[in-house]
């Protein structure tokens, strides 16, 4: 006879996903359009640092971390470890609108304002508003948004108000001072991109909406070394959405350049180029190809397409075994 299996045996494991908490950021607002992180385990973090150590260790599947926003551009300690991290990989990228609000304790008025909280990034997107609102305020760096406000309340931060967003006030007892009608942040528009990152595993299949990342290194410096990188891309007709450039660290002026590309590592084309960057660069990091989170398909010329690839390839072939021409 089988021995029946108890509920805990049969029940499947759950995966465990990390994120910069607490609970209430945008990071999960994020993490809550992932489909399969849905009635897994959220563990909140305190910082990229730790998101990204979680995955390497084990501890957790899958980290969620903000990698680029429309207003104050990439987000540099999230670049940094995807370039110094090895084993890691971008499985899906997700873009969450964001705005916030200025609170406080409760009995705080605007005036008395002198030195707010918050995330660097949040700080960075409300510049002008506490330019013109607050105009001899110091800023107090916080390792979240949403721990900007809890700081304040619970005592351990020295800040007067916090910028947070929206929603904290349906989790926390705090005072409003600005941003009731549309926020306080510069650009009402802002997006923030964050990208899902695990170990190493094999691309998803190709969409035709697809995107991939890489970091990569030029080599010795000398005139056109920027330009020979960037035709690898060119001459294959790929589009880039993102080129920034990040301190190496070993040299003034040596610099690392983290890419964004429109394909896949399947597409024929993405593939020649990859082949192209490895002869041409020290050093290529491959972080990913996943589907985009527009979803919008990638268009391309006609002679960039996966037949015209493999027919050249083909030629090729048949020129070095002697084949008659076509």
């Amino acid at each position: 006879m089988i021995p029946e299996q108890s509920d805990a045996a049969s029940a499947p494991t759950r995966r465990t996903y990390s994120y910069l908490g607490p609970a209430g950021t945008f990071t999960e607002a994020a993490l809550s359009q992932v489909p399969e992180a849905r009635d897994q385990i959220w563990r909140p973090v305190r910082n990229v640092g730790e998101a990204i150590a979680d995955v390497t260790s084990g501890r957790s599947d899958a980290a969620m971390i903000a990698i680029e926003n429309s207003v104050d551009g990439g987000v540099s300690t999230a670049q940094d470890a995807l370039a110094t991290v090895p084993g890691l990989r971008i499985v899906g990228e997700y873009l969450v609108p964001v705005n916030f609000v200025l609170v406080a304790r409760p009995g705080v008025r605007l005036e008395d304002v002198k030195l707010v909280a918050a995330h660097p990034v949040a700080y960075g997107q409300c510049l002008q508003w506490l330019t013109a609102n607050l105009p001899e305020h110091a800023h107090l760096p916080a390792a979240s948004n949403v721990a900007s406000a809890v700081g304040i309340l619970d005592g351990v931060s020295d800040a007067d108000a916090a910028i947070a967003p929206p929603g904290i006030l349906e989790h926390y007892d705090l005072e409003l001072l600005a941003g009731k009608d549309g926020g306080i942040g510069d650009n009402p528009n802002a997006v923030t991109r964050f990208v899902l990152v695990s170990r190493t595993v094999a691309a998803p299949a190709p969409t035709g909406a697809d995107k991939t990342s890489l970091i990569v290194e030029l080599p010795e410096e000398y005139p056109g070394a920027l330009l020979e990188l960037l035709e690898q891309f060119a001459t294959r007709g790929i589009n880039l959405s993102l080129l920034a450039s990040r301190p190496i660290g070993d040299a003034l002026g040596r610099y690392r350049f983290v890419i964004d590309a429109d394909g896949h590592v399947q597409d024929e084309r993405m593939a020649d180029a990859l082949l192209g960057l490895r002869r041409f660069s020290p050093k290529v990091i491959f972080l990913g190809s996943y589907p985009r989170a527009d979803r919008a398909i990638v268009h391309y010329p006609e002679r960039y397409s996966d037949d015209v690839f493999i027919e050249a390839r083909d030629w090729l072939r048949g020129l070095i075994s002697g084949e008659p021409a076509a």
